[in-house]
């Protein structure tokens, strides 16, 4: 049963003041649906659920035993989630208007959509890349290394991050990035939760594709707009060392366990009618 039209999950890792910030944009948009705010915790410390307790005696607060990571995390929320529609964001989200009511709408008009995604921007006002292809072998490689500002490798990512397609249009994807999406709750009795076996990065990729599987449809939602205040660590080493960067062996390991998954197993039949 759907108490809420919308559940926001919020996972906090060492973030605690953006935690606030980004409960307080969501409060000062006076959204006319029906909602509950869920803050997951993957950090040790105590400081997100005192913040919490402080300001919001509203906001349901979930810890999580140890940070085993995004996908493991955003599934404790998921578990509370007690809302028709899912919105997972990122601390570092802000909502520009009336987006999520505009994205709520239409899946209300679009039953055979399970998830979408709004249009990203940066804090200047300029597009984030916040859809793709699906990868094939080459993405560590092109994404993560100095390959990457080769004429292949340009080339590559050019088509990987759909650079060629105009961002304002609403359109079918392959999958969304995860930082902003909002999901069909019901959905997930066929798709699943995220996959935990993704400790951070390609787990949005993974869910993506199991919605197409299942014949719900992912779509890039660009009359939707939020602020994503995003810093891309997994790429700030992009020399012969990117891939052993901290944050570039977690990417690399997730490609691996993505790659092994589908290994030999055809990409999913992208019905639109």
């Amino acid at each position: 049963m759907n108490n809420f039209d919308l559940s926001i999950i919020i996972l906090n890792y060492k973030t605690s003041n953006l935690i606030k910030y980004c409960i307080l944009n969501l409060k000062k948009l006076k959204l006319s649906l029906k909602y509950e705010i869920i803050v997951v915790d993957n950090e040790p410390t105590t400081a997100c659920q005192e913040m919490i307790n402080k300001n919001f005696v509203d906001v349901k607060y979930v810890k999580a035993e140890k940070n085993r990571g995004f996908a493991a995390g955003n599934n404790l929320g998921i578990k509370k989630a007690q809302g028709k529609y899912l919105l997972i964001i990122n601390p570092d989200i802000a909502i520009i208007d009336s987006a999520i009511e505009k994205m709520v709408n239409y899946l209300e008009e679009h039953p055979r959509v399970g998830i979408i995604g709004p249009k990203q921007l940066n804090a200047a006002g300029s597009l984030q890349y916040s859809c793709g292809v699906f990868p094939d072998w080459r993405l560590p490689f092109y994404r993560r290394t100095f390959l990457g500002k080769t004429p292949a490798g340009k080339k590559w990512l050019k088509n990987y991050l759909m650079m060629d397609w105009d961002h304002n249009q609403i359109k079918a994807v392959d999958w969304l990035f995860g930082a902003c999406l909002l999901i069909r709750h019901e959905a997930l009795t066929k798709v699943g939760l995220l996959d935990e076996r993704f400790f951070l990065y390609l787990e949005d990729t993974d869910w993506c594709r199991r919605f197409w599987e299942n014949d719900y449809q992912v779509v890039y939602f660009a009359q939707a707009e939020v602020i994503h205040y995003h810093r891309r660590s997994s790429a700030e080493n992009t020399g012969l060392t990117g891939l052993f960067s901290r944050a570039g062996r977690i990417h690399l390991t997730s490609f691996i366990k993505y790659f092994l998954k589908y290994l030999g197993k055809p990409q999913p039949v992208k019905k639109l009618s």
